[in-house]
């Protein structure tokens, strides 16, 4: 009998959810979900993407607050700065908790916030090229005469990190310049005023289908199979792999359990069929997660590879 009770309480606890192994009460209010970035790009997209199927999942609401300016340093001081109730958020990436930090837009990083998990890594970005530039492989950049190739960046952020480690890596010598957003480096991009430029897949695809612009490869370790038959820079004798992890973040001080919570929550959320598909036929995003001790592993060997380029990304602020 005690055997037969003891397997029948081990199936039950199989079939909890993991969102509820957590002993807190919280969420018990609207949590403010805070992000460095104007709507309608990527991490607009993930982060109201998560918020949906949060709700569905506690039935309590996100409220998504768009933040952008200053590298994300607006957002990520508000939410470091917010009081540490489980209430305030922060969902970013890399570009604004640790490229920030190493180009000095910010004196605070990855350790000054309770990090709670990837919820997602970027796997859509790629380089393109616009039609008129004539480029149409990473060869054809180191090949052309040094300085005459424009890539188009933020600087001080992600996308300028970019475009110097893409150099380092196939030698060519590029005029990085500042355009601003992703929607502003394609206008350039299609206005002739850059040549190049790193940017989400499912931003530009309809572009690339029309012939305006020529997808240069993606910066995956392995093909990401929802971008369709991109090639790795890899694959074309090119060492340049640079994903880009988001991260869900609390301020310093958060009750731990707050942050088991969420973090089993959003893990819940990842094993959705539906978040999946969103996701794919969003930003061509395949589905990703790492708990809390893999992400800040990750996050911590992301910014030692980063910190070379320290003095290169604040020369250019």
């Amino acid at each position: 009998m005690k055997l037969s009770l003891i397997a029948v309480m081990a199936a039950a606890t199989t079939l909890v959810p993991l969102s509820a192994l957590a002993e807190t009460d919280w969420p018990q209010r609207t949590i403010n979900v805070i992000i460095g970035a104007s709507p309608g790009g990527d991490t607009d997209f993930n982060a109201r993407t998560m918020a949906r199927y949060f709700e569905q999942i506690t039935g309590t609401g996100m409220v998504v607050t768009n933040m952008p300016g200053g590298g994300a340093t607006i957002a990520t001081s508000a939410v470091r700065d917010a009081e540490p109730d489980g209430y305030t958020m922060l969902f970013g990436h890399t570009g604004h908790l640790i490229v920030t930090e190493v180009s000095g837009l910010a004196d605070y990083g990855i350790d000054d916030f309770e990090i709670c998990c990837v919820p997602a890594i970027d796997q859509g970005a790629v380089f393109v090229a616009s039609k008129d530039s004539g480029l149409a492989t990473p060869a054809d950049v180191k090949a052309a005469e040094p300085g005459s190739v424009t890539f188009g960046t933020e600087f001080g952020g992600y996308s300028h990190l970019q475009g110097l480690i893409f150099q380092q890596a196939t030698g060519a010598e590029m005029t990085i310049v500042d355009t601003g957003s992703a929607s502003e480096k394609i206008a350039s991009l299609l206005g002739g005023r850059i040549d190049v430029a790193g940017i989400a897949y499912g931003a530009v695809q309809d572009y690339v289908s029309n012939g305006q612009m020529v997808v240069l490869g993606q910066p995956n370790e392995e093909r990401n199979p929802l971008l369709g038959d991109i090639p790795t820079f890899r694959e074309q004798d090119v060492d340049f792999v640079m994903n880009n992890p988001y991260i869900i973040a609390f301020p310093k001080g958060t009750d731990p359990e707050i942050v088991a919570k969420m973090e089993s929550v959003m893990k819940e959320i990842t094993e959705l069929p539906e978040y999946a598909k969103d996701l794919e036929e969003g930003f061509k995003q395949p589905v990703s997660f790492l708990p809390k001790d893999e992400a800040m592993t990750r996050l911590n060997a992301i910014r030692d590879a980063y910190m070379p380029y320290r003095e290169a990304l604040q020369a250019a602020r």
